[in-house]
């Protein structure tokens, strides 16, 4: 019933979510943050996830002037299907595997690209081989080196610094983005929705949930305090929110979209 009014479900218990990515233009890079779940996979797997709406990546990619050929850099946060299917299709004869993005690196991390290369039982079936191994294949891949260390890799690319996550998943990747006066934040799954703010409310798929409490605690206390704007991948209503201070911890503060807080 909590999540009924935060994220309600329908007659089949399924819930809407959006797949939305990211594109950072800057000089010669074009980079695209997560590609969404693609179309290859069968009719069985969309009668469990299934598509609807009109918006498509090519389509959004049209009305801004680009194509998926001049993707330099696709940057993947983690590699679970809703993230990264988009980033292999089928060629001209639905036979044979191949990057959808034919002049782009694809950006993962050894600790995860491990992970999901070698899955647990219990995430196997969020990690594709057919959307994974053909990157590797292509010669496409690059990795972004993570000290264990530290929770942030500072400016891994011009004006973004990224967040690791091992609560979701193993090394899941927030790029941190300066823009302007700004810090946009991709958040992926640490935060899919507005609904998931309270520490206590984190996904079922999550692998360590009381890791995650502490990240979003840590990550969470930082974006209030300097007011970053928090760009939601999953959230079906609001495309980016604000959080603050309050006394029952962190809440939301505005929601709205990227546009409204940036200026764009």
């Amino acid at each position: 019933m909590i999540w009924q009014k935060t994220n309600p479900a329908d007659d089949r218990n399924m819930c809407n979510w959006a797949m939305r990515s990211l594109l950072i233009e800057d000089g010669e890079r074009l980079m695209l943050i997560d590609c969404g779940i693609g179309n290859k996979q069968d009719e069985k797997f969309f009668s469990h996830y299934y598509l609807h709406g009109n918006d498509s990546l090519d389509k959004s990619l049209a009305q801004l002037g680009f194509s998926r050929n001049d993707i330099t850099d696709v940057f993947l946060t983690h590699l679970h299907f809703d993230h990264c299917g988009g980033a292999i299709e089928f060629d001209a004869s639905k036979s044979v595997f191949r990057p959808a993005f034919a002049n782009a690196h694809f950006w993962s991390n050894e600790g995860h690209w491990e992970w999901a290369t070698k899955p647990n039982p219990r995430e196997k079936a969020s990690f594709l081989k057919e959307n994974i191994l053909p990157i590797s294949e292509s010669g496409q891949l690059k990795m972004i080196a993570r000290n264990a260390q530290e929770r942030v890799a500072s400016e891994v690319f011009k004006g973004i610094d990224i967040f690791f996550a091992d609560g979701h998943t193993e090394s899941q990747m927030i790029p941190l983005i300066k823009y302007k006066d700004q810090t946009i934040a991709f958040m992926a799954d640490l935060l899919p929705s507005t609904g998931h703010i309270p520490l206590a409310y984190v996904m079922g798929y999550d692998t360590r949930p009381l890791l995650t409490l502490t990240e979003k605690s840590e990550f969470l206390q930082r974006a209030a305090d300097e007011s970053w704007v928090l760009f939601l991948e999953h959230d079906p209503i609001n495309e980016c929110c604000t959080v603050m201070h309050t006394e029952k911890g962190v809440r939301l503060n505005k929601s709205g979209n990227l546009a409204e807080f940036c200026g764009l």
